[in-house]
């Protein structure tokens, strides 16, 4: 027979401490953002000395975050959920800095906080996703006007940058096909391209290829992972780096497998420039990059403007100083621009977080964007200087990006009262 004694009565333990739980969810929402790891850890502690835990200790991996709010308090474990839209992680942001200042109406127990942020988690997006995907067709067109400013470039550019948006369309309806989408995208569209230029209606194929593609490479990925290891999150920084190189090499693959396919001869891949961009072709193409990005993200709309301004700023910098100085330099300048920028709209009255502002600049600025691609990296016949420099303009807005996370932590000014 089974025994009949009785086991003893449980007793619930102290209840949890409401400061974890809130420190816990916040880096978990700010991790699914896309914040580099010592960033978050870099939010969390300052957060913790607000809320009364100065002793709080985090530590971030890209996918969740340990928190103590003591040395005697045992660690628990967050994963990082689905990942957020931008507009989402400006939120959280703003929810951060309330709390961190006190302006969040007397809530610093926790409790209110944790009711907000599953609030922006719950929130809809302000317009459709396919909205968002079709946004990746002005980026595409951008970008093309200022690598390869040619009519029959340009269409095809717009076309092949339809094909993005309908795969990212369908690999978010269904989410296993995703791994699928860097190769997929990659041959489809320098198929498309490629065939456009043996038909003859196109020459120098390669930056047209790079351009429609841009959106989809992986460099913000490659840079925050470089910004991480010299930060000291190396374990963070080491997996974001074999990500971004592995979804790197599965759109070569695909470009790749394109070129076998038409059997298009290594000339067709050369990077050639048929046509230089003027001045105008240059701004068009920035302003269009910039309005794909901002819809492609769900940009929050009352930052579009701030936005605007300091993605116009940037590029000013960026783009004569790449040209004088190659994709290292004027990587550096270009990240180190907009944290400056960044920072000033920050100080003014109103003006928003700087991470707000700062984050679609840096999307300009990582590889993929005017100034690295500018560079033409990728050089068929010369592979030892085209992978040099690659990896200097990674490394240029790498150090750019920390150089610039120092200058957003300088504190706001304090204007000295005039006297009588």
């Amino acid at each position: 027979m089974p025994s009949t004694t009785a086991s003893p009565p449980h007793r619930p333990g102290p209840p949890a401490d409401p400061r974890r739980r809130l420190l816990l969810d916040l880096g978990a929402a700010l991790l699914a953002g896309g914040l580099p790891v010592h960033d978050v850890e870099e939010e969390l502690r300052a957060l913790g000395r607000a809320l009364g835990a100065p002793e709080a200790r985090v530590a971030a991996l890209t996918t969740g975050l340990f928190v103590a709010l003591d040395d005697e308090e045992a660690t628990v474990f967050q994963p990082v959920g689905p990942g957020l839209r931008f507009e989402q992680t400006a939120d959280v942001l703003h929810l951060v800095h309330r709390l961190r200042t006190g302006r969040l109406d007397g809530h610093l127990d926790g409790h209110g906080a944790l009711a907000e942020l599953d609030r922006i988690r719950r929130a809809p997006a302000h317009w459709p996703a396919w909205v968002a995907d079709l946004g990746v067709v002005p980026v595409g067109v951008g970008i093309c006007l200022y690598l390869q400013p040619v009519p029959a470039n340009i269409a095809a550019s717009a076309v092949g940058s339809l094909i993005v948006a309908a795969l990212t369309t369908l690999t978010r309806r269904l989410p296993l096909l995703r791994p699928l989408l860097p190769v997929t995208a990659g041959f489809l569209v320098a198929l498309l391209v490629l065939l456009a230029a043996q038909g003859g209606l196109l020459d120098g194929p390669l930056r047209t290829i790079v351009a429609t593609l841009a959106i989809l490479l992986p460099g913000a990925l490659l840079v925050t992972g470089l910004s991480e290891i010299a930060a000291g999150a190396a374990s963070a920084g080491t997996a974001r780096l074999v990500s971004g190189s592995v979804q790197l090499a599965l759109f070569l693959t695909g470009v790749a497998a394109a070129a076998s396919a038409v059997h298009a001869p290594a000339s067709a891949l050369a990077n050639v420039q048929t046509a230089t961009a003027g001045w105008w072709a240059t701004c068009l193409g920035l302003a269009l990059a910039v309005a794909g990005i901002v819809v492609n993200v769900h940009t929050p709309p009352r930052a579009i403007p701030w936005i605007v301004a300091v993605v116009a700023v940037t590029a000013a910098v960026q783009v004569p100083v790449s040209a004088a100085g190659g994709a290292a330099v004027g990587g550096l300048a270009g990240a180190v621009t907009a944290a400056v920028a960044a920072t000033l709209a920050h100080w003014l009255p109103g003006g928003p977080l700087w991470q707000v502002v700062y984050l679609p600049a840096f999307w300009i600025v990582v590889p993929g964007s005017f100034g690295l691609l500018n560079a033409a990296q990728i050089e068929v016949g010369n592979g030892a200087h085209a992978v040099l420099t690659a990896v200097s303009a990674v490394f240029g807005v790498s150090v750019g990006t920390l150089i610039g996370s120092v200058i957003s932590r300088i504190p706001r000014p304090r204007l000295r009262p005039r006297r009588a």
